[in-house]
């Protein structure tokens, strides 16, 4: 038996904060919470004292990629070996956990299922992984030769098994997935920014395509994630039994009733748009990616703002890949977008990293500092609640209970 101290406790269901809370862990869950006067310290626990710091839940990072690349420029990810960038990738998961993210959505990569296979058996630290593996396109698609100039895309199969064509394929490509021990599915219901040959406005995958996923997902109670960012394609996903939304540049007012309706959970992504257009030049970003952007950026500012306005349930998700200016370890940067250009609180901004992330992954266990729940814990010597950059510094990472 493990006991907590601590000075202010956010639980991350969006409860007011706990002055002088206690946490009493056991087994690597939390078996009770509350303030210290009424959580009874066993007779022979161990006592940990962080009763002059802020604690919250274990940081999720809904959306980023575990990609291992060291790069932006989009020749160098087809001459990398998966090998090289599996490597790099369980470093990256080491650097996620020691910045306070316990969890992490991997919504597209090759390392992703061998990455949370390791850390599950104990071989290497990082934080717990759901992976879709690799995700899926259309042809000529979004994630058709995913990212690569065009000569690329038609001198050779980048796509693999990821790109599949009509609700047969669609199909069966996720019972594939699934075989292969896939957390989630991921799919492209638009084009998108870093993609050469189509844009963020252009729908991709029919309504029959799009449920033929969903309901191979859902029959083993696995979600789909969808990038989706204009539009029609974001409505599609929506009424087509997709659980969340990623990147939603373009969300009007029939997307945020959508929304409403079926309860999805919209996954911004402002970080990766917020460094693309500071940084992206410095970094070998390709002009049409910077274009696109640019283009793109008031807008996804602006849906973000009426979907908070609007009470969509929105998470912390960066997209970042892993090279400089996405390199893991800086993915509080959501949290701090979230609070000085949506509008949200602090208090806001750590729930939308902490208990609405969890709500994008298939376990019901992790996410909030409650009975029954992984006691993945994090403190702060300066309070995020006062600034919501000091996510940056954490103090102390707890993992189930022991010490990161």
């Amino acid at each position: 038996m493990k006991v907590i101290d601590c000075g202010t406790l956010v639980d991350g269901t969006g409860k007011a904060p706990i002055t002088d809370a206690r946490i009493l862990v056991e087994d690597g869950r939390v078996t009770e919470v509350g303030p210290a006067e009424s959580v009874d310290a066993p007779d022979g626990a161990e006592h940990v004292d962080h009763s002059g710091e802020t604690v919250i839940p274990g940081l999720i990072d809904a959306h980023l990629h575990l990609k291992g690349t060291r790069s932006m420029d989009p020749f160098d990810w087809v001459r990398e070996s998966s090998e090289l960038n599996t490597a790099r990738a369980t470093a990256d998961a080491r650097t996620l956990l020691e910045s306070g993210f316990t969890a992490i959505r991997d919504v597209g990569s090759d390392a992703g299922i061998p990455v949370r296979d390791a850390i599950d058996d104990g071989t290497i630290p990082g934080p717990r992984v759901f992976t879709s593996g690799r995700s899926f396109s259309q042809t000529a698609g979004h994630g058709d030769a995913h990212y690569l100039p065009y000569e690329w895309a038609t001198s050779r199969d980048a796509g693999g098994d990821g790109i599949v064509d009509g609700a047969d394929e669609c199909r069966k490509g996720a019972r594939k997935r699934i075989r292969e021990g896939a957390d989630l599915i991921k799919i492209m219901t638009t084009g998108g920014v870093l993609s050469e040959k189509d844009a963020p406005s252009q729908s991709q995958f029919t309504d029959a395509e799009i449920r033929a996923f969903t309901e191979e997902a859902h029959r083993v109670g696995i979600p789909v994630a969808s990038h989706a960012q204009g539009a029609p394609g974001i409505k599609s996903a929506l009424r087509n039994g997709v659980d969340t939304i990623e990147h939603g540049f373009y969300i009007d007012q029939e997307c945020l009733d959508l929304f409403e309706e079926t309860g999805a959970v919209f996954v911004p992504t402002l970080a990766i748009m917020h460094r693309l257009i500071e940084e992206g030049a410095d970094y070998g970003v390709p002009e049409y990616g910077l274009e696109k952007a640019r283009n793109a950026s008031e807008a996804h500012f602006d849906a973000t703002r009426r979907a908070y306005e609007a009470g969509v349930p929105i998470a912390l998700g960066t997209d970042f890949l892993g090279p400089e200016p996405m390199a893991h370890g800086e993915n509080a940067l959501e949290a701090e977008l979230f609070v000085d250009e949506v509008g949200m609180s602090e208090h806001e901004a750590i729930v939308a990293g902490t208990g609405t992330a969890a709500e994008t992954v298939p376990v019901d266990d992790i996410g909030t500092l409650t009975v029954g729940n992984h006691a993945d814990i994090v403190a702060f010597e300066e309070s995020p609640l006062d600034d919501i950059t000091n996510l940056y510094e954490p103090t102390t990472v707890y993992k189930g209970g022991e010490r990161a």
